[in-house]
């Protein structure tokens, strides 16, 4: 059946509903003959008759009802199609996907979810990833909107600030260094630290610190997750270099400190960035504004440390 038209199908379903070809192509503007030949091709690219003929007119065959069963699936489809259409058309509908490094969960779903409360119909959808990871797939097409540290500049985009970003090195509160000032970093020469895995973007700023100043820390453990980096500094395991956006509950709490380490905080910024190449539908659009406009308010505030760069 691959040479059945929607438009035969519609003819099926309205010479059903007017119980002749001629209330058919009434219906749909067309005129009888067009009807009959249409319907004649259908029943030779079906093999079986569609109508049959009582005293009140056409009435559908089994055959016959089948395509008036498809027509009304592909209808319903077609409306669904519509409908999503129409919502992708406004700033209040449609689906974004956001793709946000794993730095950024500490922040992001809180602005995605004071987004969604002003734009209740748009459906987010919001994928974390280490940077490789959200590159990847960002430069895939895969991603309305990314935030991360770095825009690439291998493709075109258009991105827009959110705000600064500290990284910072972080010790247990009863570290021998802690509460120390200006600390030199061949302080931290022969200390432990606990790292992310090739392709973090917090473990290609630290290893551009580590050259910068010199040192060469034993590596302990090397580690995917935030999450367990922090446990096992709290844990006394070692030290860490990394975002300070991701401790600032633990920092607030007490439960970790930040070493006053010369050169640091190491200063970065976020960014909100979409595809050029990929036309924004208008959710995308609302949201970039949103994030552009709002985004600085929900990044964390961390206790001791300037909430800006000292040159922004």
């Amino acid at each position: 059946m691959r040479n059945v038209s929607l438009k035969q199908l519609r003819m099926v379903a309205a010479a059903a509903r007017g119980r002749s070809f001629a209330a058919a192509a009434e219906a749909l503007h067309v005129t009888p003959p067009a009807v009959t030949a249409q319907m004649k091709l259908l029943e030779e690219e079906v093999g079986l008759p569609l109508f049959e003929r009582d005293p009140t007119g056409l009435v559908p065959t089994a055959a016959g009802q089948e395509m008036i069963d498809a027509a009304r699936r592909i209808e319903a489809v077609l409306q669904e199609a519509r409908e999503s259409l129409d919502a992708m058309r406004s700033p209040d509908g449609g689906r974004v996907t956001v793709g946000v490094v794993s730095t950024a969960k500490y922040f992001a779903p809180r602005l995605l979810a004071a987004f969604a409360r002003e734009h209740p119909r748009v459906e987010l959808e919001l994928v974390v990833g280490n940077r490789s990871d959200i590159l990847s797939r960002f430069e895939a097409g895969e991603l309305d909107l990314s935030i991360m540290g770095r825009p690439p500049v291998e493709v075109a985009l258009e991105s827009a600030l959110l705000g600064d970003h500290p990284h910072v090195v972080v010790a247990a509160p009863d570290d021998p260094l802690a509460g120390l000032r200006d600390l030199a970093p061949e302080r931290l020469a022969d200390r432990v630290f606990l790292v992310r895995e090739p392709g973090s973007g917090t473990r290609t700023l630290m290893e551009r610190f580590l050259e910068k100043t010199g040192i060469a820390p034993r590596i302990g453990m090397e580690i995917g997750s935030n999450e367990t980096i922090k446990q096992a500094v709290i844990a006394g395991l070692g030290l860490t270099f990394i975002s300070a956006h991701t401790v600032a509950a633990e920092i607030e709490d007490r439960r970790l400190v930040v070493l006053d380490v010369a050169g640091l905080p190491m200063w970065r910024r976020w960014y909100v960035v979409r595809l050029a190449r990929k036309r924004p539908m208008p959710a995308t659009r609302a949201l970039l504004d949103f994030v552009t406009h709002e985004g600085r308010e929900f990044l964390p505030v961390i206790p001791g440390l300037p909430e800006r760069a000292p040159d922004a």
